[in-house]
């Protein structure tokens, strides 16, 4: 059947013979982290492009009174935070079924642009919801996938500086999409909002459909294969070929061969028990040496040594899926929670940046949309400190954002007066959170694909299988991911009922607290246990302490 298809569908659905035009091009490095770097943009304009814009249109095309305004903003908010929190582990789990990447990218931008459609010609809340809802959905498959894809395809000593330009794809669509969506809502109206969407959207479909996994690029490439096996934990995890060759060659050892056990029992039970799995090419009992055969007689029959010994049984942990597995690895839920509390405080401002601004300074879209400029622009630097932090250490990059981000929070609560003064003051403090945020972000990205590519190495070395011949990075984005997610669920709403019940100086103080806190584990957790000693069921896995 592959003969009637086209040569372009062919080259679409790499399904062809003849090598996709410009392989080499589209399987590259930079071009993969482009298109996922874009992927996130798109996402990120399209979460933020209607943040400055949603509180006017809720009054003027949904009809809901003012005083209303601020709890419909949070729960919109929140329930992209909702879909994408559920939404992660599924994909995750799907991901690392599938044999492709590419294909959940593409159904996930069908999504994005249906969540479009919605938020575009919608005029009840019901719709609003329903479409925040795809578009929750769309984004776990972004950050779920899209990241695995960028582990699977980059070396694990740059993950950082890859991770640090979707941070940037993210930092251009969080200040562009406010920004334009601002003035474009207040010169243009709402329809030119989404045509922008649209837009860029079109553009990431041609880049999604462009892009070959380096995988998929090997049936015809053999610098592909190459590069494949020193990527991430690739080189870790032997192909279905070898382990059928392996497991081949030892059933036709077991058949061709005798133990040398038989022709020389083991002398105590001690000697049974040191042949464990880990040494088993030093056990007696498992000697690849042959005997001559002779008839058994009955007294050897009988008495042909005590019965073999069974292995204990695993451990729950290795039972587990890696989605669940993963959750016993102290680094790792350390990275989480630092993780939810990145999202909490990145979020925050979302339901109540505009508002508070229009209340203090009486502006309008345009001038609520300009305020992120001073709180994304920092971000731009997360390239560069991802190579720091490959180079280097991550763990003072985070620690020192997290602390440095305390003092701006609490002193928020000095906006609450229309001078020119506090208009300074008030950029000020949001450019000194922009930089705290751009100093934590690569980090844990990062740090998810360090963890996994510790544990794989580990078990490797301890003779276990590992995470299979698909890895875990996808269930460890999801896990990932869900934790963002549920910051972007709490961070919101935190940020917009505390306002509205306690006032904005209890929810800046509140928020600084938070970041505070979460300094200590991060500096404790980040890269390893940073005592360095051995604990309980802790991997040591090329140095790093990996618990």
């Amino acid at each position: 059947m592959g003969g009637f298809h086209p040569a372009w569908l062919s080259s679409l659905t790499h399904h062809g013979s003849e090598p996709p035009m410009f392989l080499k091009i589209r399987s590259s490095e930079p071009f993969i982290t482009g298109t996922i770097t874009l992927a996130v943009f798109t996402d990120m304009f399209l979460y933020s492009s209607i943040v400055p814009v949603i509180p006017f249109a809720l009054q003027s095309r949904v009809g809901i009174d003012l005083e209303n305004v601020q709890s419909w903003v949070s729960i919109l908010i929140a329930v992209y935070g909702g879909a994408l929190l559920a939404f992660c582990p599924i994909c995750g789990w799907l991901a690392d079924q599938s044999s492709s990447r590419r294909s959940p990218l593409l159904l996930g931008l069908l999504a994005l642009l249906g969540a479009t459609v919605m938020l575009n010609v919608g005029s009840s809340v019901s719709v609003l919801v329903v479409a925040r809802v795809l578009q929750g959905a769309s984004a776990a498959v972004v950050w779920v996938v899209g990241l695995a894809l960028l582990a699977d395809t980059v070396p694990y000593r740059s993950i950082s500086q890859a991770m640090g330009w979707v941070g940037l794809g993210m930092s251009l669509g969080l200040l562009v999409g406010p920004l334009l969506g601002g003035v474009v809502f207040e010169r243009a109206g709402y329809n030119a909002v989404f045509g922008m969407s649209y837009a860029i959207i079109g553009l990431d479909i041609i880049l999604r459909l462009a892009l070959v996994e380096k995988k998929v690029a090997a049936r015809w490439d053999p610098d592909a294969q190459d590069a494949l096996g020193h990527t991430g934990t690739a080189g870790l995890r032997p192909s279905v070929h070898d382990e059928e060759a392996t497991l081949g060659s030892a059933i036709n050892s077991e058949d061709t061969t005798l133990p040398s056990s038989q022709a020389q029992l083991p002398e105590s039970g001690k000697d049974v028990e040191r042949c464990t799995e880990k040494d088993v090419e030093k056990c007696p009992e498992r000697s690849t040496s042959t005997t001559t055969l002779a008839p058994p007689s009955p007294v050897t029959t009988i008495f042909s040594g005590p019965p073999p010994i069974q292995s204990p049984a695993r451990p729950l942990r290795d039972r587990l899926p890696p989605l669940l597995s993963l959750l016993y690895s102290r680094r790792l839920l350390a990275a989480l929670w630092g993780a939810f509390v990145l999202s909490v405080l990145m979020t925050a401002f979302d339901s109540v940046l505009a508002l508070q601004a229009a209340e203090v300074f009486h502006f309008n879209s345009t001038g609520a949309g300009l305020l992120f400029l001073p709180l994304v622009l920092p971000t731009f630097a997360a390239p560069l400190i991802g190579y720091l932090c490959d180079r280097y250490t991550p763990r003072y990059p985070a620690t020192l954002g997290f602390l440095l981000a305390t003092p701006p929070y609490i002193c928020l609560r000095y906006i609450t007066h229309n001078t020119l003064g506090t208009k300074i003051l008030f950029c000020a403090l949001l450019a000194i959170i922009g930089v705290a945020l751009a100093l934590t972000f690569p980090p844990f990205m990062a740090e998810i694909t360090l963890v996994v590519e510790a544990k794989e190495r580990g078990m490797r070395e301890a003779g276990k299988p590992g995470f299979g011949a698909q890895g875990a990075y996808a269930q460890a984005y999801g896990l990932f991911n869900m934790a963002f997610a549920a910051g972007c669920l709490v961070g919101p709403v935190w940020a917009g009922f505390v306002r509205e019940g306690e006032g904005w100086a209890v929810m800046g103080w509140t928020l600084g607290l938070l970041s505070g806190v979460t300094a200590v584990p991060t500096f404790l957790w980040m890269g390893g246990w940073v005592g360095g000693a051995r604990l309980k069921g802790e991997e040591r896995v090329g140095g790093v302490v990996d618990v």
